[in-house]
């Protein structure tokens, strides 16, 4: 461990806060009339907590590490950052969003669209999936934001037909996922065609302690903003486990429960995309309706399911850790863990789906024999209390 990462680092393997200017209302951020015009219409009124303490330090240019929880707007928090250093006549790239999913950066760039409607800023979803000959000529007309995942983002780079020389800043959202194994290496490939002026800014819920420990390669002197492990149990949901002691009575549960999942709209995680592909079969083979959604799926079908689940035309939706992160659904008020997840970050993205921004949301997870350790080990890691699921457990949602 350098020097530098012990000070990031406590010994009970928290991240310390050097930061700590709150700025508690959006008219005092020095932001531009439009901008704030646009943050406003979007509905925002007061900043979240992230929002009071993270927006300066983008707009000030500086190397940025902010953690909080799910749910919180982290989202708007760097939109609004780098919205405001935009130049409007520079017409090249001089932002760019990195995400791990494809649904993640589409949502993204649905937020910078409507914060921004009022700047007349350009931006893209750069993902794979779509045409690349379109990309192509889109950012060679020039885009001022982009926001991709990291394989078609290098692509494009590597093409020449994103310019990077006018990149002041660079976003990684859900950093853990994106410093994890799948996506280190992409990320150091595009990070390396980056001018070297760039500045970098972190965002994710969980900042485990080697991502903190690789953020001293490529930061510089960072602002660090951390909400601590324990406050990150997410204060609005409440959080139930069910005793099915064996696998294959977990179906039969989940139709007990079903009439209760649709009073509102329930999202149930399973852990791979064979299984979401066999429990929607058994639902519909038992007459419940319900969409599923994961990785194996085109672009394009991704896309009707998430509109048809928003609109609530659907109201459950089976899918896997793919869309644990960041996917913000209004409605959403119930998640069931079908399977626990297999990392306990992943718990905290899960159970965020439901109750965001400070609305109330269930959570409840399936366990059987062997997972009941997994559970004590999920309560201990976020200092919290999972309880029985109660026979009313329909008047909570």
């Amino acid at each position: 461990m350098t020097e530098e990462t012990k000070t990031i680092v406590t010994e009970d393997g928290t991240v310390e806060t050097n930061y700590d200017e709150v700025i508690e209302s959006f008219d005092d951020m020095g932001l531009k009339e439009d901008l704030l015009r646009g943050i406003y219409a979007y509905g925002f009124e007061k900043p979240s907590a992230i929002q009071q303490r993270a927006i300066k330090p983008l707009i000030m240019m500086r190397d940025t590490i902010a953690q909080a929880q799910s749910g919180t707007g982290k989202t708007a928090t760097f939109t609004i950052g780098l919205l405001q250093n935009i130049d409007i006549a520079n017409r090249d790239c001089q932002a760019l969003i990195l995400a791990p999913t494809r649904e993640l950066a589409t949502q993204i760039v649905k937020v910078v669209m409507a914060i921004g409607d009022y700047l007349g800023i350009t931006t893209m979803a750069c993902i794979g999936g779509t045409n690349v000959r379109e990309d192509m000529s889109k950012l060679q007309n020039g885009v001022q934001l982009v926001v991709g995942t990291p394989g078609r983002v290098f692509d494009m780079i590597n093409r020449r037909a994103l310019r990077v020389d006018y990149i002041q800043y660079f976003v990684l959202d859900e950093a853990d996922e994106m410093l994890s194994r799948g996506f280190k290496d992409q990320i150091y490939d595009v990070f390396q065609k980056l001018p070297p002026t760039v500045h970098v800014g972190l965002f994710s819920a969980t900042m485990p302690t080697d991502v903190l420990e690789l953020t001293t390669k490529f930061m510089r002197d960072p602002i660090r903003i951390l909400v601590k492990r324990d406050e990150l149990t997410l204060d609005g949901i409440k959080q139930f486990y069910v005793m099915v002691e064996r696998e294959e009575w977990k179906l039969d549960t989940l139709c007990d429960l079903y009439e209760t999942l649709t009073i509102t709209q329930a999202m149930i995680f399973v852990n791979t995309r064979r299984k979401v592909e066999w429990l929607t079969e058994k639902m519909h083979a038992r007459d419940f309706t319900c969409s599923a959604i994961h990785a194996d799926l085109d672009q394009k079908e991704r896309e009707v399911i998430m509109r048809e689940f928003r609109s609530g035309s659907s109201r459950v939706l089976i899918t896997t850790d793919v869309l644990a992160r960041g996917i913000d659904v209004q409605q959403v008020s119930l998640v069931i863990n079908y399977d626990l997840p297999t990392n306990r970050e992943n718990y905290i993205h899960r159970i965020g789906r439901g109750g965001r921004f400070g609305r109330k949301g269930v959570a409840i997870n399936f366990l059987t024999n062997d997972d009941v350790r997994t559970l004590r080990e999920i309560e201990q890691f976020y200092n919290t209390q999972i309880d029985e699921m109660p026979m009313n457990v329909a008047d909570l949602i």
